[in-house]
């Protein structure tokens, strides 16, 4: 089979600037040969820890196993190569297949064309040596495969994660601009949520960030409300040590004594909430409120204080009133606390009237963003205009 149990390599992908919060999690975990890359830490592990990643990392998007290096400058090099490759190693002709891509080179310009030339190959390789072919299914496939070019180097990897690890199962209902699960778990990682003392969101939307800081406290599994991953329809799938991993891993769930609470102006959003929580079976150690954060007081001590505030972009609102008044609360209703909000908008901090301790690049799906660190206590200081 193509997977023994000796370590291979595995490539995790993650967001922008959440490279290093990953590669703490691989360590963690007991990755071996850990190498950041740019939103992608490479590692090597068996087929075992492959299970364990997939399972319990929470701020990876997928995991990839590179199975074809090549090079090729033109087309024909490209289809032939492909078309050597034994397809039939890694699926049944009775299973369906699908591809995405990423392609940077001046020989492939297109990544449609691209894939679709290897969806050719892959149909072609089955055909000639079967008679028959397998299906391609883009929206629920058995066995998914990412290709890689970059300039003349092409991989081809094994998506072992199947749908992205972002989709953990809980999230029921939607408002509007749910923040990314594994962005979520970022934030809080980069913040220094580790489940000690209290959370705090007081604009939590659908609850995203309510549910990720309560996973992190439990020390629940990321992926325990997930039913299906893509290694599941490999050849060598092996229920009996997966069922054994995640055992290992709900082992380790643990008590917290804090208070994680979330606030909204809105009751639509606390709908939403309210049933992702309960989704994430969480009811018992996260309380949602009716209530406007810029007449809230401080009710928590300490407190850890995260938000992702609505962007312009996405939701109508009027900007330098808006984060003005983040300050004005924050400074007014909440010394002595420790506030983070990510936004954006870049130039955020001069409206907020506080000069931020940190400001760290991240990537809200597309929309480059800041995630702004505020130290409030006694008399914090305002930003010079």
């Amino acid at each position: 089979m193509y997977f023994n149990q000796e370590a291979f390599k595995i490539q995790a992908k993650t967001f922008y600037g959440l490279e290093d919060v990953l590669v703490q999690e691989l360590k963690q975990l007991g990755a071996s040969k850990i190498d950041k890359k740019n939103r992608a830490v490479e590692f090597y592990g068996d087929l075992g820890f492959l299970y364990k990643a997939n399972y319990s990392l929470r701020t990876a998007l997928k995991l990839l196993i590179p199975v074809y290096h090549f090079k090729a400058n033109n087309e024909k090099t490209f289809e032939q190569k492909l078309k050597q490759f034994p397809w039939e190693d890694y699926f049944l002709i009775t299973q369906t297949f699908a591809i995405d891509s990423t392609v940077y080179s001046e020989y492939f310009n297109h990544s449609q064309y691209v894939m679709l030339k290897m969806k050719d190959a892959v149909v072609d390789r089955f055909r000639e040596k079967f008679g028959k072919r397998p299906d391609v299914d883009s929206q629920s496939p058995d066995i998914k495969f990412h290709l890689h070019i970059s300039d003349d180097e092409v991989t081809v990897s094994l998506d072992s994660s199947g749908a992205p690890l972002f989709k953990r199962g809980y999230r029921k209902a939607r408002f509007e601009a749910p923040i990314n699960e594994v962005l979520a778990a970022g934030l809080l990682n980069l913040a220094g949520w580790e489940g000690k003392g209290n959370f705090l969101d007081p604009m939590c939307g659908s609850g995203t960030l309510l549910i990720e800081a309560a996973m992190i406290a439990l020390n629940i599994p990321a992926q325990l409300h997930r039913k299906r991953f893509g290694f599941m329809n490999w050849k060598n799938f092996d229920l009996e040590l997966f069922d054994k991993i995640k055992e290992t891993r709900i082992n380790k769930i643990r008590e917290f004594g804090g208070k994680i609470v979330g606030y909204d102006i809105s009751q639509k959003a606390l709908q939403a909430a309210e049933i992702n929580i309960e989704a994430a079976d969480l009811s018992d150690f996260i309380e949602i409120k009716n209530q406007d954060f810029f007449v809230s007081q401080k009710e928590l001590f300490p407190v850890l204080l995260i938000f992702n505030p609505p962007y312009d972009k996405r939701i109508s609102i009027d900007e330098d009133e808006f984060y003005k008044k983040i300050g004005d609360t924050l400074k007014s209703n909440y010394k002595n606390t420790l506030a983070w909000f990510i936004t954006s908008d870049i130039e955020a901090y001069k409206k907020v009237g506080l000069r931020p301790s940190r400001k760290i690049k991240l990537f809200n799906g597309k929309l480059e963003c800041r995630f702004f660190q505020y130290d409030i206590y006694e008399g914090s200081k305002k930003v010079k205009q």
